[in-house]
């Protein structure tokens, strides 16, 4: 297998909804994608790990963001090795090929890859440092952007690098807080099991709906600005699905199931094609 192969073997191991539309991407802009893709996933099993102690987290993702910040294309890729070393029986094979995954894409778009990724290790270091602790919209605003309205902002940084393609980037923000919104909802649960709650003081599940549909909005809107082309047929897909996961859960469902998710995605693909 090869090792652009072996990455998309990856990534639809660790992501039902991101797997189909970065499979359906043209192959440089493809490579890209899944580069920051599967780069983000990596650090995110760290602040997520049920193994590793909120010290441990915090100095791994730090360690990390300086290895990436130190990133050389031409240089062997197994410089993280030291950094994971003590890890290996404790973090996902996602989590231990982060320096793989930095080398996907071509070099001229892997170093904003790296500083993206590089960035958002540290403002997960942050929040774990602090036990992610939300008090305010403000906080929930500050954590959103940290782990995923930043990836809308990389996200029309890749549009742009593959085919000029120009964006709003409050409008990308948007898109990304939309999706982690989505998430927060729907993992409340098994957050509150480890001690953890995104909601604002004060807030409840109604708030947080509100919250997540206003984002949602600014994803639509950032989607509708997209011209005809890979930028636009990547979006619509996780905005949809999130779309309807909220909406399922808003009618008291864990989530979409498998059906939901290929009707949805076939529907789209239909939209594309007609």
């Amino acid at each position: 297998m090869d090792f652009h192969s072996d990455a998309l073997k990856i990534l639809k191991e660790t992501s039902r909804t991101f797997y189909i539309p970065i499979s359906r991407l043209p192959s440089d802009l493809q490579a890209a994608v899944a580069s920051a893709y599967l780069c983000m996933r990596a650090i995110d099993e760290v602040e997520d790990s049920d193994i590793l102690d909120t010290k441990s987290k915090s100095q791994l993702l730090r360690a990390m963001s300086l290895q990436l910040q130190s990133q050389d294309y031409e240089t062997e890729k197994d410089h993280f090795n030291a950094i994971f070393q003590p890890y290996q029986d404790l973090l996902p094979e996602v989590s231990l090929r982060l320096s793989d995954w930095s080398l996907l894409a071509d070099k001229t778009i892997a170093p904003r890859i790296w500083d993206a990724t590089a960035a958002m290790a540290d403002r997960m270091a942050y929040w774990a440092e602090v036990n992610w602790q939300i008090d305010t919209k403000q906080d929930l605003d500050r954590y959103t952007f940290s782990v995923a309205g930043a990836v809308g902002l990389l996200l029309s940084d890749l549009w742009s690098w593959d085919d000029g393609t120009t964006t709003d980037r409050h409008l990308a923000i948007g898109f990304g807080r939309g999706l982690q919104a989505v998430n927060i909802l729907r993992n409340q649960k098994d957050d509150l099991k480890r001690g953890v709650s995104f909601f604002p003081e004060g807030w409840q599940s109604a708030d947080m709906y509100q919250y997540a549909r206003y984002q949602l909005k600014l994803g639509q809107l950032y989607t509708d600005s997209l011209s005809p082309g890979p930028a636009l047929n990547f979006c619509r897909i996780p905005l949809a699905l999130a779309l309807g996961t909220l909406e399922a859960m808003s009618l008291g469902k864990e989530k979409l199931t498998r059906s939901d998710v290929l009707s949805l995605v076939e529907n789209l693909i239909k939209i594309k094609t007609a």
